[in-house]
């Protein structure tokens, strides 16, 4: 049962959050502190009566997920943390957005405790917030009751509301019926560039009523008000809440109320005091925190401590009663994977010529069987992706059990959603559609490298040899848009053995996320030399086949259906007297971090190199040398079936290895 205060003790501490927030941005003179005015009378109810959670164990696995979607408002957040007893001092509110402070401009998650979710993109918290409920519901799926009680709390902006982002996983949560999930929306109708109206007038809670969420409106600023709406969410089973909190920004600033300026700008020396006094504030104080507020959450703290004691109680219970599926749920949230990983893949190798994405598929199925933390889907691609997990059943609103999930065709909402899974814990998740469409979800990407977080990205029809589709749905750029994303390893396998180590590469990486880029077409196994290692694989690139004769005059390096030319053209280029070495380069950066002795002997210094790749070939110097020759596309596609594109646009062995001939 959660405390009831007097309203001069509300009063008091939500004017202490304001106050932190004016005083963070004024003294850093950046960021925004209307925002955060608006949203402390909700934040305080939120923090004090619903949010479970324990600041000496942030990341205690029953704890509710606090999201603030509205990144930008990130002094909210830092002030909330710092009353609720997180290690996080006035000191650090001090050096708001300061080079090496806990507290930079946008909350980033493992920089600052307490801290779920990176949020900085619009939009992006609340497609996590979906996750996060999505999270709580699978767990609970499969570990039973004490995983039933977690929440998602979010607070969400008009931004937030206009981002394509959100509305996808809104859309999905509300399918989903994710009734753990309450938003709340600072509906303060101010923009940066002014009042919403300049362009937005629609009806964001009727929006959310056709997703099929539970949704209510209140006065932000009335505790009653806020309140009840509150117990309703929480008290809702079948849906997502969504409450329309009306607000006003820079609330309790006499000029700055309401005004435009208040959200990105700092209020001023003369608002700052004229603020203050409206507040009953000493204007001669900053970052100051009076001791009744202190003690009013250290006593939510106590109160938390002892539900979270009653959960783990109830958790040592189940342990108790259910040892096989405890110790489940420990290999679960260890996302433990089997040493010899890499070895069982090899042996399930498919001997059958095919795409990467069916090769990918039968490796995925003994994935699946060997590390339960693996669960994913598709932006409704999956046929053509080919990324089920055959022997699961699929997640909806009737049961979460499944491991399939179905995103629909919402790209960066499954992004969104994907980083949740990965942040919660114990979820090792993936999301599949074409590499082309990654531009939908470029946004989601690169908050997974940020994040440093293990998430699978599989994405097919990787080349203009998808054919009759045409330039629309050909990826030439992607290569290397994706490449340049620092934390984010690319992996393009040429056939089986290296969609084996894509797999473990992915598998490996705790701190960072694996794009899969696969085939449509179908592609033959690489005829590797005789003392080939198969553990040269996971270094990124190795030595496929040796140059006949001794030192190489050439070295050709290539990725995925590509490396079959450089084959073609090591054998033509060889009857021609030419001493051809052949590195298959699945991954380019995983490549870059083996020691110099390694590299060396992969690409020896001084001799000539060549690259071939379906894409754009600038980038490709790097690795060849401004003397060096890249055989790739510098254009968009064209609509014909693949051996005609091969033709038209000088990718066969022939046109390679005329290429190459005349270049030397």
């Amino acid at each position: 049962m959660a405390r009831e205060y007097a309203p001069k003790q509300i009063e008091l501490a939500v004017n202490t959050i304001k106050t932190l927030s004016i005083d963070g941005v004024e003294k850093a003179n950046s960021g925004h502190p209307g925002t955060p005015m608006g949203l402390a009378n909700i934040s305080f109810e939120i923090f004090t009566r619903y949010l479970r959670y324990d600041p000496k164990d942030p990341t205690w696995i029953g704890r509710d997920r606090f999201v603030l979607s509205a990144g930008h408002a990130s002094m909210l957040i830092y002030s909330m943390l710092h009353l609720a007893g997180y290690d996080l001092a006035l000191s650090d509110l001090e050096q708001f957005r300061q080079w090496g402070s806990k507290t930079p401009g946008h909350p980033e998650h493992g920089h600052t405790v307490g801290v779920e979710t990176t949020t900085g993109p619009l939009g992006q918290g609340v497609g996590n917030a979906a996750g996060f409920a999505l999270a709580a519901k699978l767990k609970a799926a499969r570990f039973g009751e004490p995983f039933d009680p977690i929440r998602v709390f979010t607070l969400c902006s008009d931004g937030d509301v206009m981002e394509g982002v959100s509305g996808e996983a809104s859309s999905l949560a509300g399918h989903l019926g994710l009734s753990n999930l309450i938003v709340v929306y600072d509906d303060n109708k101010i923009t940066i560039e002014g009042e919403t109206d300049l362009a937005f007038s629609e009806d964001v809670g009727k929006r959310y009523e056709a997703y099929g969420w539970f949704v209510q409106r209140i006065d932000g600023h009335d505790h009653t008000q806020i309140k009840n709406a509150l117990d309703r969410a929480v008290a809702e089973k079948d849906r997502p809440s969504f409450i329309v909190a009306r607000t006003h920004i820079a609330n309790g600033a006499p000029n700055a109320h309401d005004t435009a300026e208040s959200h990105g700008s700092p209020l001023g020396k003369d608002e700052v005091v004229a603020t203050k006094k409206n507040l009953g504030w000493d204007p001669a104080k900053t970052f100051y925190v009076p001791e009744e507020v202190y003690t009013l959450f250290k006593e939510r703290a106590a109160d938390n401590q002892a539900d979270k004691k009653a959960w783990e109680e109830k958790l040592a219970a189940w342990r108790k009663s259910k040892p096989e599926l405890s110790a489940e749920l420990d290999r679960f949230e260890a996302k433990q994977v089997p040493a010899d990983i890499y070895s069982q893949l090899l042996a399930a190798v498919p001997e059958k010529d095919d795409a990467t994405r069916g090769l990918s598929n039968v490796l995925q199925q003994v994935v699946a069987e060997k590390v339960p933390s693996l669960i994913g889907g598709s932006a409704d691609l999956a046929p053509s992706t080919k990324t089920l997990i055959k022997k699961s059943g699929s997640v909806n609103t009737k049961a979460f059990e499944g491991r399939n999930l179905h995103f629909g065709i919402r790209e960066h909402g499954m992004g969104a959603i994907c980083n949740a899974l990965a942040l919660d814990g114990g979820i090792i998740p993936y999301g599949a559609t074409f590499l082309v469409f990654s531009d939908y979800m470029r946004g989601s990407i690169r908050l997974s490298a940020l994040c440093q977080l293990q998430a699978l990205w599989i994405f097919t029809h990787d080349s203009v040899f998808l054919g009759e589709d045409g330039p629309t749905h050909q990826p030439v750029e992607h290569y290397w848009a994706l490449r340049v994303i620092p934390n984010l390893a690319f992996v393009r396998p040429a056939d089986a053995v290296e969609c084996a180590a894509a797999w473990t590469i992915a598998l490996g990486r705790h701190k960072g996320p694996t794009v899969f880029a696969l085939s449509r077409q179908k592609v033959p196994a690489i005829k590797r030399d005789a003392n080939f290692d198969p553990q040269n694989v996971l270094k990124g690139a190795y030595v496929a086949q040796e140059a006949a004769g001794g030192t190489p005059d050439l070295v050709i390096i290539a990725t995925g259906s590509e490396v079959q030319l450089a084959v073609g053209a090591k054998e033509r280029l060889e009857k021609a007297g030419k001493k051809v070495r052949v590195v298959s380069a699945p991954c380019l950066e995983i490549f870059a971090t083996q020691d110099e002795a390694y590299r060396s002997s992969v690409l020896p210094k001084g001799v000539r190199r060549v690259s071939i790749e379906s894409g754009v070939t600038g980038p490709w110097a790097q690795w060849v040398g401004d003397d060096g020759l890249s055989i790739g596309i510098d254009h968009f596609g064209a609509s014909a079936p693949d051996k005609v594109l091969a033709q038209k646009f000088g990718l066969t062995v022939d046109a390679v290895t005329d290429r190459i001939q005349k270049w030397l």
